[in-house]
């Protein structure tokens, strides 16, 4: 299983912007998280801000993507992220408020490379930037970590527009 996500990292490149005290900053927007603490290691992957894995295989990803999207709606944007999964079964999807702009959650199980796995998306737009959070986790292990994704998720607060 974790070949799989050892296999997106293959697309690692250097992270784009920089993180600093909580605070991720590339050109125009900079918004605080929380970072996963030990045992994650950051990595980076092409098309993602920031992006952590876990020594038992478990993924968390952070995006903002500041121009060339339009407006689409956030249910388009959640199923954007869900680009290369098969097998979807959505298990819920709730709105709710993040950092005072309507944010989708949903839950989802999906395989990649037909592996099972569990994702959490979490997606909101705010001053012109979407903004996507994604934890995938091994099929049955979310809870693992769930914690460290729903800290990083609370953490957020988009500091400037672009």
């Amino acid at each position: 299983m974790r070949c799989v996500l050892l296999g997106l990292v293959v697309l690692v490149s250097g992270c784009r912007g920089g993180l600093a005290g909580g605070m991720f900053t590339r050109g125009g927007v900079s918004y605080a998280v929380v970072e996963p603490p030990a045992p994650w290691s950051r990595v980076g992957f092409d098309d993602n801000d920031l992006a952590w894995l876990s020594p038992s295989g478990h993924v968390i990803a952070v995006n903002a993507t500041c121009t060339g999207h339009e407006d689409p709606q956030l249910e388009v944007l959640t199923n954007h992220l869900m680009i290369g999964f098969t097998d979807r079964e959505w298990v819920s999807k709730k709105k709710f408020q993040l950092d005072g702009r309507d944010a989708l959650r949903s839950l989802v199980r999906a395989k990649l490379d037909g592996v099972s796995r569990s994702l959490d998306l979490v997606v909101l737009k705010k001053n012109g930037c979407v903004h996507d959070f994604s934890y995938i986790s091994p099929a049955g292990l979310e809870a693992e970590h769930q914690a460290e994704f729903d800290a990083l998720v609370a953490g957020f607060r988009q500091e400037r527009a672009p």
